[in-house]
């Protein structure tokens, strides 16, 4: 078998079950499969899946064990040649496996792949991918600074380009399962956070070298930072000192110093973020992409706002602002989503999805929350 891929899920049932639905599309030409490994959810995964997905394999976990013990036991279960850990809250264009093949048969010393990531809002996420975090460039992440600068984030490579970086996002990481076992897997000290930067580290130490694609992407509703942040700020800055005191040579004054910086940016953070609001939304109408009528009139008694339906060809020619775009799946693939979401955005629009078959639309109009579904 050429690839499973392994979704991790925590009580995401909707994303979760468009990530399933996307990756079916992705793998239909490929000998692969998917595994999905639940952490205890409580909101109806595992009955979707099972109703759904009964063709996928379903591990269903009585406790919630974290990130790393989770994509570990799933891998153990795994059969592919290359393993894919996806997270959930995503969704994967027909091509992204297809074209990620293609570009690791050209690096022969290649460890991990990871693919441009895009939020609910149409904007580049800067995690797809980063350096190896000194102390400093974790105090300016913590503080909010320097995003653009080539220091926790790899901006000395372009978003569209495609090269060798350090680190990449636990949320897409395609390597070959004789590499993820060869390093140990996820290092089980971190429960959430840091655990894609320890295992793209020790890759990189066990003389492998990562690469980031940006000529294909997926789309990841949550960002950095989760709706608590608080509980985000702990688990980041536990994340960090274990990954200091695993990988570094420390000393008394050197620990002093991490613990010192990271202490004052995580302080500094927390008055950021208690100072910040949220984005104001001035969405005047709705425009659903879709042929199907009867899709459009459910969606009018659901949306508060003014609805209305269009074909892709407006999409030529009008200058589109304070709108909100709802994608049919069926009409319109997920890479031609992707394209309009890239193109119109910052410009006051918003973005939903329903996926193909489903009851439900999907979106998220900031990169740091868990992402809305409205039910129709």
């Amino acid at each position: 078998m050429k690839l499973s891929v392994i979704i991790l899920n925590y009580n995401v049932r909707y994303f979760l079950e468009q990530a399933v639905k996307s990756v079916k599309s992705a793998i239909s030409s490929l000998d692969a499969e998917i595994i999905v490994i639940d952490n205890a959810s409580s909101d109806e995964s595992c009955a979707m899946m099972e109703k759904h997905f009964p063709e996928v394999r379903l591990i269903r976990n009585t406790d919630n064990v974290g990130f790393s013990k989770a994509n570990n036991q799933a891998v153990a279960e795994a059969k592919g040649e290359y393993v894919c850990i996806l997270n959930p809250d995503t969704a994967v264009t027909h091509s992204i496996f297809i074209n990620a093949f293609q570009y690791m048969s050209k690096i022969p010393d290649i460890g991990i792949l990871g693919v441009r990531l895009m939020d609910g809002t149409g904007n580049y996420l800067p995690e797809s991918k980063r350096n190896i975090p000194t102390p400093f460039s974790s105090l300016k992440k913590l503080l909010g600074i320097g995003k653009h600068e080539n220091g926790y984030y790899a901006n000395d490579l372009a978003e569209g380009d495609s090269g060798e970086v350090a680190v990449l996002p636990g949320a897409f990481m395609l390597l070959k399962r004789t590499i993820y076992y060869e390093v140990g897997g996820f290092d089980e000290d971190y429960f959430m956070y840091g655990e894609d930067i320890d295992f793209s580290f020790k890759v990189l130490k066990s003389g492998y070298k990562n690469h980031y694609l940006g000529s294909d992407g997926i789309l990841h509703y949550k960002g950095e930072s989760p709706q608590n942040d608080k509980v985000y700020l702990d688990r980041f800055y536990g994340a960090m000192h274990i990954f200091y005191r695993k990988h570094f040579d420390s000393n008394f004054f050197s620990n002093t110093l991490v613990h010192f910086g990271l202490s004052i940016g995580k302080f500094l953070r927390k008055l950021s973020m208690n100072r910040s609001g949220g984005r104001i939304q001035n969405t005047k109408e709705a425009i659903i992409f879709t042929d199907n009528l009867n899709l459009l009139q459910k969606l009018a008694g659901k949306i508060e706002i003014p609805v209305k339906s269009a074909s892709k060809a407006v999409l030529n020619s009008a200058d589109i602002h304070d709108t909100m775009f709802v994608f049919d799946e069926e009409y319109m693939s997920f890479s031609q989503i992707f394209m309009v979401m890239d193109a119109q955005k910052n410009k006051g629009n918003s973005f939903r999805i329903r996926p193909s078959g489903c009851n439900f639309i999907l979106g998220s109009d900031k990169s740091d929350e868990k992402g809305s579904v409205l039910l129709f």
